[in-house]
């Protein structure tokens, strides 16, 4: 997969992925809106070119206050990602190069304010859609939300995943319509954060393409 040529669907109006973006960056912009006065910490899992994020610090009264690490295994995404973040002058976020899935790339910013799984979930098995879900304990602080999207294609997983968020003292902030091709929600942590442990791997990027090829019939 020629992930950089991936992100020019969301330069094209009225697709999908251009849709999802808007709604993420919205409920991005809410979180930080909503959030107490002080620094904020921001952590990007398989962080692609961070538009996402990248696009709403750059024009929002909080850009000062957030400190963000993205994780990109893709270093032409991460090079974008570096590249615009020095453009718009956020000098708080760090593109990391490395395997978005390792704990350790976290651990120094966790608990954090704001977590983003975009992109991932679609990527991923159930049992390690669960096993990140579980992690999100440890990197989110105690309010803190995390922004995560899942495809709508049968079979329906958006259902599992909010499950797993609240099996875990994640409370449903928000929860795009079902009829849209996209999932994007939004999940506010209620409990305590768990200690994140060195060495921990939360998945395994498998791709969305490879997933359907192991679907039944």
């Amino acid at each position: 997969m020629d992930w950089q040529s991936w992100h020019e669907k969301y330069d094209q109006p009225g697709s999908r992925l251009a849709q999802r973006l808007k709604v993420v960056q919205a409920l991005i912009r809410s979180v930080l809106d909503g959030s107490p006065a002080g620094p904020l910490r921001v952590v990007s899992l398989c962080a692609g070119q961070a538009r996402d994020l990248l696009e709403v610090l750059a024009g929002h009264e909080r850009r000062s206050d957030v400190r963000a690490r993205l994780v990109e295994l893709d270093a032409a995404n991460a090079a974008q990602a570096v590249q615009t973040a020095r453009a718009a002058g956020l000098s708080g976020v760090e593109v990391v190069t490395g395997d978005a899935a390792l704990a350790d790339h976290y651990r120094d910013l966790a608990p954090a304010d704001l977590v983003l799984i975009c992109g991932v979930f679609g990527n991923v098995t159930d049992e390690d859609i669960a096993r990140t879900i579980d992690a999100c304990a440890g990197l989110c602080r105690t309010g803190g939300s995390v922004v995560w999207t899942r495809n709508r294609r049968a079979p329906d997983k958006v259902p599992l995943v909010c499950a797993r968020f609240e099996a875990n003292g994640f409370e449903r902030r928000w929860l795009s319509d079902p009829g849209e091709e996209f999932g994007v929600g939004e999940h506010r942590f209620t409990g305590a954060p768990r200690p994140l442990a060195a060495g921990t791997r939360m998945f395994d990027f498998v791709g969305y393409d490879v997933l359907r090829q192991r679907e039944p019939g």
